[in-house]
């Protein structure tokens, strides 16, 4: 059999993707190959971002009609992409099963931020988010998910990886962590896709069980809270999650979360006009958050005609700022990218991935 014959179909082979250096060791030895082409077969799937076999060109050849044989590399298919007039990509994937995923390429300067999906759509619920619109699907596979990653790396990124990757896309990662750690191990592997950790962020709407669980992993990543209200009143209206995770248990966790020197957890808070973006509430947010070494995103929302809500102005916004620079905290002001593709913050789906998917079912599938 040939590197170009004919692959089975997909179901009836393994993935390789998402498996890590000792599992590949495992299938390559049961296969009665030396040890070493398990390294060769690591460095090409995560380090060379390889997408057929053919392409791995200093491993032998009988190796490779095994592998093709065997195991499909398990990569995404790229559904649709759409490019906002700030240079922001939004890209639609195909998962295996035909369901559509978001992410994101953001510039900023000279390299990419990345916002990658772990869930098919989202439970979470939050009231000013349009990802759950679509309902929650299933959870992402490690496979899933690192391939957004490596088809931005071959794709849109000349073979480089973008430099930032933040879990702030569709879905709750703390919620998928069975496959999002295996994900971040490979990311951050020196020897796999060699991102360096400190430039890749989880995010979450405060899933304590998760929290703790990724501080007991000791990855050396980022976290950041979508917080979004200074008390557990307002963020009860907006974040269904609050009332099994309330602000005081969320808060007493972050405390604990283990940081490196000179590193900080992010709060993101989404500011709702006329709901969360007084100066008292900017007083309870500082009292909340006092002594604990972080930094606050400012989110201001972007408008969505379903949801009930409105974007403060920008007289509130940068008052907010001060009141809490003022009391000595490093506060930004994050104006999402993407609004006109609807690729910003809260805005992935909502709807699109369900009319993408109907009409991307009626066109032939490609090969994987």
């Amino acid at each position: 059999m040939s590197d170009s014959a004919p692959a089975p179909a997909l179901e009836s082979r393994g993935v390789l993707l998402g498996m890590d250096l000792p599992r590949l060791t495992e299938i390559v030895a049961s296969a009665g190959y030396p040890a070493f082409r398990a390294r060769q077969l690591y460095h090409w799937l995560y380090n060379r971002a390889a997408f057929d076999f053919s392409e791995m060109h200093n491993i032998a050849r009988d190796f490779r009609t095994w592998l093709a044989g065997n195991y499909a590399m398990g990569h995404l298919e790229i559904a649709g992409v759409r490019e906002s007039t700030d240079g922001t990509r939004k890209i639609l994937f195909r998962l295996s099963d035909g369901i559509i995923v978001e992410g994101v390429l953001m510039r900023e300067r000279n390299w990419l931020t990345q916002c990658v999906s772990s869930q098919a759509g989202c439970a979470a619920g939050c009231a000013f988010c349009t990802t759950g619109y679509d309902g929650f699907h299933r959870q992402m596979t490690t496979a899933e998910i690192i391939s957004q990653i490596l088809l931005a790396k071959r794709v849109f990124n000349d073979g480089f990886c973008p430099r930032n990757i933040v879990f702030m896309g569709m879905g709750e990662p703390m919620l998928n962590l069975d496959n999002v750690i295996p994900a971040l191990r490979i990311l951050s592997d020196p020897d796999g896709m060699a991102i360096a950790a400190r430039r890749i962020t989880v995010s979450t709407a405060g899933i304590l069980p998760g929290i703790e669980r990724l501080a007991r992993e000791n990855l050396n990543v980022n976290i950041a809270i979508s917080l979004n209200a200074p008390d557990n009143d307002l963020r009860n209206r907006i974040m269904p999650i609050n009332k099994a995770h309330p602000i005081g248990s969320l808060i007493s966790a972050c405390r604990e979360y283990p940081l490196r020197r000179r590193r900080r957890i992010t709060f993101e808070y989404v500011m709702l006009g006329g709901f969360n973006d007084s100066l008292e509430h900017a007083r309870k947010l500082a009292a909340l958050l006092l002594g604990l070494p972080c930094k606050i995103n400012l989110i201001p929302w972007n408008p969505d005609g379903r949801l009930p809500f409105r974007r403060p102005s920008d007289d509130t916004v940068n008052q907010f700022q001060q009141f809490l620079h003022d009391r000595h905290f490093i506060a930004s002001i994050r104006y999402s990218k993407g609004l006109d593709i609807g690729a910003a913050c809260g805005q992935l789906a909502g709807g699109a991935a369900a009319r993408a998917r109907e009409r991307l079912d009626k066109e032939p599938r490609g090969r994987r």
